[in-house]
């Protein structure tokens, strides 16, 4: 009997307990929990209904109790009002900061994890870029290219992927290679003079007697004009020479034929040499200069070369 009679009090003392919180919370210290709880969700009609059917059934059953509360209580729920004012502010501050966090698409997450990832070069690697010259480069990648000049501080061009695209460059030594989340560094190379190279390609004038007019009907040189730009270069030539050309060969060299023209006939032929006696030989030939001159025309390197034509008399 006494430990049921304690069991009762037991259950009696927790239903006082939550009946005097529900009272206090209802009339007393206007407990605010902000952003936490709503206002209107603290105590359900429900729950406030319970309690008052079990309270009723207790003094239905002659159980009497009284409630006291105490006068410092509304002192201290006054304190703990405030204290929960401020944490209501933090919590709402917190609260808003975590609303305005954007929520990241898993694709834009996938595809900036890719990018960040090692990407390889755009371009192969005998891509070489030259000073003072026409470049082309081609993009070989699936992102887009920006080739930047650091001295200058600006683009000098973008290349969509799998493209080429055009660009000049001057005296630039490097430039710098934008792709991804990447840069690659790409030297430059010097625009070396172009190269002119001449070849005799007849044995006419090997012997002892060496006759113009035939010369006049002959390939005697051959020019090669050789440079890693051969479109820029502007080729010029002077003397009494016939030229055919240029063409190109395997390699896009500028090729040009050279033969004499002197004179049509034995008469100018005759006082040409009347007009140049001073330009015969120790071996008594006749001797006509003629000259190739090749310009850079972005690089401005010029180059210029000179070949001879010997002869003894216009015809047999």
């Amino acid at each position: 009997m006494i430990r049921r009679s304690r069991d009762a009090k037991f259950i009696i003392y927790q239903v006082l307990y939550i009946f005097v919180i529900t009272v206090l919370a209802l009339k007393g210290a206007e407990i605010n929990l902000g952003e936490v709880v709503k206002k209107e969700d603290v105590v359900q009609k429900s729950v406030r209904d319970s309690l008052l059917t079990i309270v009723d059934s207790l003094t239905s059953l002659g159980i009497n109790f009284n409630i006291e509360v105490d006068t410092n209580v509304v002192e201290e729920n006054k304190e703990l009002k405030q204290k929960l004012t401020v944490l209501n502010t933090q919590f709402a501050s917190l609260s808003k900061k975590v609303r305005n966090i954007p929520k990241l698409d898993p694709s834009e997450s996938n595809k900036k994890r890719k990018l960040k990832s090692k990407l390889p070069s755009p371009f192969s690697k005998s891509q070489t870029f030259l000073k003072y010259a026409t470049n082309i480069a081609e993009n070989k990648g699936d992102y887009s290219v920006i080739v930047y000049d650091p001295i200058a501080k600006k683009d000098l061009v973008e290349i969509p992927p799998h493209a080429k695209s055009e660009f000049e460059l001057s005296n630039q030594n490097e430039v710098i290679l934008k792709f991804g989340y990447q840069e690659e560094v790409i030297k430059v190379v010097i625009n070396l003079p172009p190269e002119v190279l001449i070849e005799k390609v007849t044995t006419k004038m090997d012997k002892s007697d060496i006759y113009a007019k035939d010369l006049q009907r002959t390939t005697c040189f051959t020019v090669k004009v050789r440079d890693e730009r051969p479109e820029q270069i502007k080729v010029t030539h002077s003397g009494p020479i016939s030229v055919t050309g240029p063409q190109k060969d395997k390699k896009g060299n500028l090729i040009y034929n050279i033969s004499l023209n002197l004179a049509a006939n034995e008469d100018r032929f005759n006082k040409w040499v009347d007009r140049n006696e001073h330009l015969i030989d120790s071996e008594d030939r006749y001797k006509a200069n003629f000259f190739f001159t090749a310009f850079d025309v972005k690089s401005k390197q010029k180059v210029q070369v000179g070949e001879s034509f010997y002869f003894t008399e216009f015809s047999k």
